[in-house]
Order: C-alpha cells, then sequence, then structure tokens
C-alpha cells in the first residue's frame, strides 16, 4: 500500500513538472512571436508614421524627434490584446512612448499611446 502511495505521489509530481514545462514553454514562443512583431518592417512603418503625427519635421534636422529604439524588456502582452511596446526617443530615458500594436483586418496598427511628460511638453502638446 505505501508503495503504491509512492508512485501515485511521483507521478502526480512529474504531471505537475510536465504542465510547467509546457506553461513556460508556451509563455517564451509567445514572447517570441511578440519580439517578432515588434521588430518587423511593419511595425517600423507604424512607429515611424505614428512619429511623424507627433512630429511633422521627425527624422530630419528640425525635427524634435531624431531618431528612436524599442525597449526591449518594455514589451508585453497587452490584456486587452495586441502587444505594449515603449519606444525610447533620442535615446533618451524621459521621453518615450508606449504604444499597443494590433492587427486589425490583418494588419499591423498601432492603437492607444502614453506619451512621457517630457516628450508632451518638448512636443508642446496639450497635457503637458
Amino acid at each position: 500500500m505505501k508503495k503504491r502511495g509512492i508512485i501515485l505521489f511521483g507521478i502526480v509530481i512529474m504531471i505537475i513538472f510536465g504542465l510547467g514545462v509546457k506553461f513556460y514553454m508556451d509563455e517564451e514562443k509567445l514572447n517570441k512571436e511578440m519580439k517578432q512583431v515588434v521588430y518587423s518592417d511593419e511595425a517600423k512603418e507604424v512607429f515611424e508614421k505614428r512619429l511623424t503625427n507627433l512630429d511633422a519635421k521627425a527624422f530630419t534636422k528640425e525635427g524634435i524627434i531624431q531618431s528612436y529604439e524599442i525597449n526591449k524588456e518594455s514589451i508585453e502582452r497587452n490584456p486587452m490584446g495586441g502587444i505594449n511596446v515603449t519606444l525610447i526617443i533620442n535615446k533618451d530615458l524621459e521621453w518615450y512612448i508606449t504604444y499597443t500594436l494590433g492587427k486589425q483586418n490583418g494588419k499591423l496598427e498601432g492603437g492607444g499611446a502614453s506619451i512621457s511628460k517630457e516628450l508632451t511638453k518638448k512636443l508642446g502638446l496639450k497635457g503637458s
């Protein structure tokens, strides 16, 4: 009887361990897929379009926004759908924009955006 209980306990532990590994692997796969989307050419187009909407002269000598980079640690699944990602503007950690990317009719689009207080002031946007 004791031997049977030990075997049963061992099986339960193996099942729990197996499920844990599966959930971990699924999460890793999802993270990899999200990074592929965020670093895609399609996402680059979305980012640059949205940034030029904020600063018409972005990426030119006269523009405030000269460059952007993706904050790798910020990439996460949005609970409402899509992917949250933060862009660091001009390599200044106080100048950032957080976007929600999502698919609409098979096309990647930018959803909501949150602009840092410092960048809002610099761009002369309302809410500063």
